[in-house]
């Protein structure tokens, strides 16, 4: 028998978060039991939220839906491994730094030990420190950060393991992330190369494509007259005229007539006067411009397609700030192209276009002048100004954008995963089918996971880049730039023959890609890998599937020939008021706590709970509200059962009326459509479902077994034990159906008169409710009930007014049920007397005295 209730006399929801945080942890509710074998496991890729400001009302929504997640699985039978982990590497961290303490970092300054940030930081005129200097700034303000989302974690009740968190910093991690990068050099997966690299002006590093992001900027088409040689100009429109010095070629569409006698002739350039070929390409648009572009090194990806399938001259011009460079390339040789390219030397992009265009006016060799027009331009993502490209020497990993056996088997592996929602695995497919390039894993940044190799220099101290020093796995995790290489000595740094530090480090992705090697402890715990990896579930938003979802797929492919995890649940955006994605860099983000302190946890988790997987959901307090009544409303039925029911058995042996029996039926069914909903990860649908049910719970089966579920009952004993019996048991189940999404108030309850946590207490099951009966008999009953209210409603007398008569009317089938709960519904009523009548359609009159 399960012990007496002890129901306070003013239930409440205030402060349950931290009093059950607190009781959960001393417990060890959701600390994960590493003796269950592998099969009996289910864990989690838990998404690490960048450590950088504050974590914003998406974060809020899409980790609910995680942890709805877990707690289910908890009370399935599983042992949730469900770690925490936080991304603090990369340049959200360095540009936060920057702005929180006014500084920049400068690696040529000296180590300062002694060193404090500016009393009074001004982010607009930055001061600049060391590397070693910044990179503490970064780790003690990261960590700062992490204290705070934790607290706000556990604010709203994520049922997190605490004890196995991680941070994208810290030596495991970098460790992990070494170690895969030294395996895929060995496998001849990563490589480095000279080639042309997307370029972000402003932080000076390359990015990869997958962080690119289209913008819509003004611009303009120049007409600019190149020369032939006894024939008319050839105009060409460009909306780039400061890149003429890094003109190399023009081309056109082989099927395009006006220019097919061209093909293979050369022409001279305006300003500079460099001859170069007119080619054939099937990518040049002849309805763009003027049907013929000029293929410069480099304005944009396609003049880097052309220049590698063209087999073309490099002549580049802008250097890794952003600037002209101070020499122009060889072909530029007479003295007038020389002082003309001196006079855009040093300039900003918009600078040296400008100036250009004044020499193209004075030369008369731009044809009117230049037409605006709104154009997309390629940004980092992070990024405030238009990417370019420059030619440097960066890493890459392999990842089928340049290798078809690899894409086939990466789409294979696309297959392999079961994606929520369904459609999602369309994008998957589209990113890796549309990749032109490998993986850029080299930044050339500062907080960030070293490349962990060095390189020989030769007398003239000059890299020997193709034959890279390696450490030995058992040395990681190492930092070139304060580490030695075997066999070298710290004396032998930057001198000839001696050896340099690699002075990258890696994408924040190539760390982030790893979470389920870091999480579940490859090759550093091989018991507690066993038992995670491959791990089960992979939660995430659906615009990072091309950058996240995809580099993780990569990354154990290569590694371990198999997908990371088995399922991958996407979350959808978050949308304001006008229906657009908050975002911070749209200033329309909200801050959650205030939220979580005003309308409850269990409230906002309620909202969240609400959006289906991949569905964008709108920001509505609104909803809160009405999470915070079902919360209210939880407690106070909660209330009336048990101090209605008593101590009376859960035993579904004992409900013996048809109302109680046909309510148990219809609660079963909510379990079955509960369970199927959350074993697709939609825990919207159970939600919905369980709620709608509470409702009807409250409103319509509580009120008709009043009368005889009191102890007072006594002339009725045994109708009283089933409603007592049945209401304790519909009490259980409710609780447990709604305990992933309300996690507070129904531990709450449930510590009134169960022993344990109920995140602990199995899911309900239908054999628990009893034998399966006809639930017509509650419908009939409710729907009865229903009009008999909306009569007094409308004759404006109170609930509590006995009503004369009732006659109602039904089909027969129907007619039936109602004679088996007729006393009940009188009961509820407050009918005197009543007559039932068989007709086609239901139908309630109600007469009063």
């Amino acid at each position: 028998m399960a012990p007496r209730p002890t129901v306070p006399d003013k239930p409440s929801l205030d402060g349950l978060e931290d009093r059950l945080d607190a009781r959960w942890t001393d417990e060890g509710v959701f600390r994960f039991d590493r003796s269950r074998t592998r099969e009996h496991v289910y864990s989690i890729d838990t998404p690490p939220p960048t450590a950088s400001g504050s974590l914003h009302v998406g974060h809020v929504f899409s980790y609910t839906h995680t942890d709805t997640v877990a707690r289910y699985k908890r009370m399935r039978g599983f042992e949730v491994f469900y770690p925490m982990g936080w991304d603090d590497n990369g340049l959200p961290t360095e540009r936060r730094v920057q702005n929180y303490y006014g500084v920049r970092c400068d690696p040529s300054l000296p180590y300062d030990p002694t060193y404090q940030p500016p009393a009074k930081p001004d982010a607009d005129h930055q001061v600049p420190i060391s590397r070693r200097n910044f990179i503490e700034l970064c780790h003690g303000l990261t960590q700062e950060d992490e204290k705070a989302f934790e607290a706000l974690f556990r604010r709203l009740g994520l049922s997190v393991d605490w004890s196995h968190s991680y941070t994208t910093i810290d030596d495991h991690c970098q460790r992990v992330s070494q170690r895969a990068f030294l395996r895929n050099l060995a496998r001849g997966e990563a490589y480095q190369s000279e080639a042309p690299s997307l370029w972000d002006v402003t932080f000076r590093t390359a990015v990869a494509q997958a962080e690119l992001e289209d913008k819509e900027r003004p611009g303009a088409y120049h007409a600019l007259a190149f020369h032939r040689g006894g024939g008319d100009d050839l105009l060409i429109d460009t909306t780039r005229p400061e890149l003429l010095a890094a003109c190399v070629a023009l081309v056109a569409n082989p099927d395009d007539d006006r220019y097919r006698p061209l093909f293979g002739t050369t022409v001279r350039t305006p300003v500079f006067g460099v001859e170069v070929p007119v080619l054939a390409h099937h990518l040049a648009d002849p309805e763009k411009g003027t049907g013929i572009a000029m293929i410069c090194t480099f304005g944009d990806t396609t003049d880097v397609t052309w220049w590698r399938e063209l087999n073309l001259p490099v002549r580049a011009i802008i250097g890794r700030d952003g600037r002209i460079t101070a020499e122009p390339p060889a072909a530029i040789a007479s003295q007038s192209a020389r002082d003309a390219y001196a006079r855009i030397a040093g300039k900003t992009i918009a600078g040296a276009q400008r100036e250009l265009v004044t020499i193209l006016r004075e030369t008369g060799e731009l044809v009117g002048e230049p037409r605006a027009i709104t154009h997309a331009v390629k940004f980092y993502e992070r990024g405030d100004k238009p990417l370019e490209i420059v030619t440097t020497r960066q890493w890459y990993i392999r990842n089928g954008g340049r290798d078809d056996y690899l894409r086939e088997e990466l789409l294979a592996r696309g297959t392999e995963l079961n994606w929520v929602p369904p459609y999602m695995r369309g994008r998957y497919e589209s990113w890796v089918r549309g990749l032109n390039g490998d993986w850029l894993v080299s930044r050339q940044r500062f907080f960030g996971v070293p490349i962990p190799l060095w390189y020989a220099l030769d007398g003239d101290s000059e890299p020997v880049w193709d034959r890279p020093i390696i450490p030995a796995e058992e040395t990681l995790p190492v930092d070139p730039s304060s580490h030695v290489p075997p066999g070298y000595s710290e004396e032998q740094r930057g001198k000839p023959h001696g050896f340099v530090g690699e002075a990258d480090v890696m994408d924040t992705w190539a760390t982030s890609s790893l979470t389920p090697q870091i999480a579940c402890q490859w090759e550093a715990d091989d018991d507690l890998f066993r038992r995670t990896f491959p791990m089960d579930l992979r939660p995430q938003g659906h615009d990072i599937i091309r950058t996240w979802l995809f580099s993780t797929v990569v990354r154990a492919h290569l590694e371990h020939q198999s997908l990371p995890w088995m399922n991958a649940a996407l979350s959808g955006w978050i949308l304001d008021p006008d229906r657009k994605k908050m975002s911070k860099s749209k200033g329309n983000v909200v801050t959650p706590m205030h939220l979580l302190e005003q309308y409850g946890s269990d409230a906002v988790r309620y909202w969240s709970a609400s959006g289906r997987p991949g569905t964008d959901t709108a920001f509505d307090e609104g909803q809160m509200k009405v999470g915070r009544r079902l919360a209210i409303k939880m407690l106070n039925a909660s209330k009336f059962v048990l101090g209605t029911a008593g101590d009376a058995p859960a035993d579904p042996a004992l409900v013996t009326r048809p109302l109680d029996r046909a309510m148990l039926a219809e609660l079963g069914r909510v379990v079955t459509e509960c369970t199927a909903a959350f074993d697709g990860y939609d825990y919207a649908r159970s939600l919905e479902r369980t709620e709608r049910f509470f409702w009807s719970f409250c409103d319509d089966y509580v009120e008709l077994v009043k009368a005889r579920s009191y102890d007072g009952a006594a002339d009725d004993a045994e109708g009283q034990q089933s409603a007592a019996a049945a209401l304790q048991l519909a009490l259980s189940t409710l609780l447990r159906l709604f305990a992933p999404i309300l996690p507070f108030v129904t531990e709450e309850v449930w510590a009134w008169w169960q022993t344990g946590s109920i995140h602990r207490a199995a899911w309900p099951d239908l054999a628990e409710l009893g034998p399966i009966h006809d639930l017509l008999p509650y419908v009939v009953a409710a729907e009865t009930l229903a009009e008999i209210r909306k009569a007094k409603s409308e004759h404006k007398k109170s609930l509590a007014t006995p009503v004369a008569h009732v006659e109602m009317r039904d089909t027969a089938d129907r007619l039936a049920a109602l004679r088996l709960v007729v006393g009940d519904v009188a009961a509820a009523g407050r009918v005197t007397a009543h007559t039932l009548v068989e007709a086609d359609a239901f139908e309630v009159h109600v007469t009063f005295e």
